[in-house]
């Protein structure tokens, strides 16, 4: 059924995408306050995105949904889809100017509205532009100043969602940059008929990277983008797993205690991921110092806290999962990040091609704050040189002896805005 997914390994069925347009011109102006890891070509980006839709569609059969494609198809559909679209449109616009000025401004494009196709106000809703409504009130003085406040980080279609066994819950996303982001996903799962459980509310943050269904048990990531209301609003949702683990987002070995860079391992999926109903992956080091709190869900469907903790390696180890253990160079490459498509098989991206552009960048890092990075740099350089590309996830020796089945794919640019595959697609359809 879509919009319900009780294990991240059962049979792949669909998946959502957005390719990303101008707002990533945008985003790669300021690329760091974009939340962007490096500068990269958008050109080359957007060719990558059509190759990992390629690859879905083709050699795995899964029906991609595109985020574009699906709204405007229920648009053009359903006059109440275009009214909801056209509202949201007009209401995410900014004006600057007295409040006469800006009346006038939003009277004179509400008036116009029936002249606009429903890709006009798709495009609103992922520019949010800002109008000066100071300028000139005639045609032969009216000149044009339109900023706007672009959502740069849309084509990570994981994070605006949680998909459990009992449905969508809409995340509330930590950054000021993300925060509208679910107000188009939200509108994709209506247009999908997708069954919404429950959303996210102040004082909750809570995003889909953190959350990844296991089958008779869910792991739920706590720390820099899901916080502690989060976790207890989704709990409280009734996400249909008997037994939820909660995962403390661990100190990074080679950074500072005091570190202000959550970026690292932001999510759990960025440290995190599971190739098969027995197969784990991800570096020992960050799943030993990552703590585990155990709830399980009483009779009425609340759930109680387990007063013993561990670590998430150990509790893996209890469930009987075979763990992977990756270098921090692999891990910060986006090796963890991949996609899995069935018990065993998974959808990678080419980490050997990333390692180099992360060295780049956190060379600079380090060489701009050596009291952060430098230990960081230092030791990813230290294994870096020790590599082949055989020995990185997924074609190291381990993965082989394990039976994972993967295919490889080039991503290198659509990685540049921090997340691999995993992030990019949000899977809907897992029966």
């Amino acid at each position: 059924m879509i919009g319900r997914i009780r294990a991240e390994w059962n049979r792949l069925r669909e998946v959502a995408v957005h390719k990303p347009g101008m707002e990533m011109f945008f985003g790669l102006l300021d690329p760091i306050a974009s939340l962007y890891e490096r500068p990269f070509s958008r050109y080359k980006a957007r060719r990558e995105h059509d190759s990992l839709v390629d690859v879905l569609k083709e050699k795995f059969k899964i029906k991609v949904i595109r985020l574009d494609e699906e709204i405007l198809r229920a648009a053009d559909a359903h006059a109440s889809i275009r009214a909801e679209m056209q509202r949201m449109a007009l209401n995410s616009i900014s004006y600057v100017g007295s409040g006469k000025q800006v009346e006038s401004a939003k009277s004179a494009l509400a008036s116009q509205v029936q002249y606009y196709d429903s890709n006009h106000f798709l495009d609103i809703l992922i520019m949010r532009p800002t109008i000066d409504a100071r300028l000139g009130a005639t045609r032969s003085t009216k000149s044009s100043r339109i900023g706007v406040a672009p959502l740069n980080n849309l084509y990570f279609m994981r994070d605006q969602q949680m998909v459990s066994n009992a449905g969508i819950f809409m995340s509330r996303m930590s950054s000021q940059q993300r925060a509208h982001e679910t107000e188009l996903t939200s509108l994709l799962w209506k247009a999908l008929g997708a069954p919404i459980s429950g959303a996210a509310k102040p004082p909750a943050t809570i995003e889909g990277g953190d959350f990844m269904p296991m089958g008779d048990f869910a792991l739920i990531g706590c720390g820099s983008r899901t916080n502690d209301s989060g976790v207890k609003q989704l709990l409280s949702s009734g996400p249909g797993y008997g037994e939820i683990a909660v995962v403390h987002r661990p100190g990074h070995p080679l950074l500072p205690p005091a570190s202000a860079e959550p970026m690292i391992d932001m999510h759990l999926d960025t440290y995190f991921n599971v190739a098969g109903s027995s197969t784990a992956v991800g570096p020992s080091a960050l799943l030993k110092a990552a703590s585990v709190d155990i709830y399980f869900r009483l009779s009425k469907g609340m759930y109680s806290k387990e007063r013993t903790k561990q670590n998430l390696y150990d509790y893996l180890k209890g469930k009987g999962f075979n763990i992977i253990n990756i270098s921090l160079a692999e891990q910060m490459s986006y090796a963890t990040n991949f996609l899995c498509i069935s018990d065993g098989k998974i959808l990678a991206a080419d980490a050997s091609r990333n390692m180099p552009l992360v060295l780049r960048d956190l060379k600079g890092k380090a060489e701009a704050d050596a009291s952060t990075y430098g230990r960081l740099f230092k030791e990813m350089k230290k294994e870096y040189s020790k590599m082949s590309p055989r020995d990185i996830f997924p074609g190291k020796a381990m993965g082989r002896e394990f039976g994972i089945d993967f295919e490889v794919i080039n991503v290198e640019n659509l990685t540049g805005g921090y997340g691999g595959i995993h992030c990019m697609t949000a899977a809907i359809s897992r029966p």
